[in-house]
């Protein structure tokens, strides 16, 4: 199984190398997005770790060049209290952060949990196919599609859209995606759910009935409405514009 280790420390590399070759891992590796890139091109990897702060092309850039060609499962690694560059990074699609400096064991935790919601070897089945009102989930490939158009969701983003459709007309809690989709518990001021809920609602296309496939409660989560579901049927805590669309104040 290989992974993509980009860093511009040689020493951290080296400490990472050792670490995941330990875990069965084969590792290759970049000192910075450049080099990284022309390294995508030639291979295929299951796993992609990205440092921030490199000379020549920064992760940022980099991640930002990933995503136009590629959906392999991106996890960054972060200076910590950079929360600027942890959003920005989740906005542009990575599925999740690791700030420095990692303890091993939660470095290992993270990367096999994002391996296990990506594994796509699976084999293709009716029974891999979700259909709700359209949205076309295929959850071996985590490939999403609308009347034929694919979505281009990350994976963390199909993780999260088959979750609040499995619940449809249920709430959601924050703390359940992120158990569930990133496979962390949700510490408090982490923003790393909105961040990707958000991406995915600028990806979903427009409703035949115009009306938003899902909606925020305020401080409890998101629910999945199904087009004949009565909006009155929503507990207390549904967002202003729900409210407003069932004549409520």
């Amino acid at each position: 199984m290989s992974l993509l280790l980009v860093d511009d420390d040689q020493y951290i590399r080296s400490l990472l190398v050792d670490l995941l070759s330990l875990e069965g891992f084969r590792v290759d590796e970049a000192e910075n997005g450049k080099v990284a890139l022309e390294k995508l091109a030639e291979n295929n990897y299951r796993l992609i770790l990205l440092d921030i702060m490199m000379p020549v092309m920064d992760g940022i850039t980099t991640l930002k060049e990933i995503r136009k060609h590629y959906n392999t499962p991106v996890l960054m690694l972060t200076a910590r209290g950079d929360d600027l560059d942890r959003i920005q990074g989740l906005e542009l699609g990575a599925d999740d952060y690791l700030a420095k400096p990692f303890n091993d064991l939660e470095l290992i935790a993270r990367i096999k949990a994002i391996l296990r919601r990506t594994d796509a070897n699976v084999a293709r089945s009716a029974q891999n196919i979700i259909n709700f009102e359209g949205l076309i989930l295929n959850t071996a490939t985590k490939q999403a599609s609308y009347k034929g158009n694919s979505l281009g969701l990350t994976v963390t983003e199909f993780g999260c859209l088959e979750l609040i459709i499995s619940r449809v007309n249920l709430a959601v809690s924050k703390d359940d995606l992120s158990l569930k989709v990133l496979g962390k518990t949700l510490s408090p001021f982490d923003r790393s759910i909105d961040v990707h809920m958000s991406n995915l609602r600028k990806k979903l296309p427009p409703r035949e009935n115009n009306d938003a496939w899902f909606k925020t409660l305020r401080g409890r989560g998101y629910v999945m409405i199904s087009d004949e579901y009565c909006c009155h049927h929503i507990e207390q805590g549904e967002d202003a514009d729900q409210k407003e669309k069932c004549g409520g104040g």
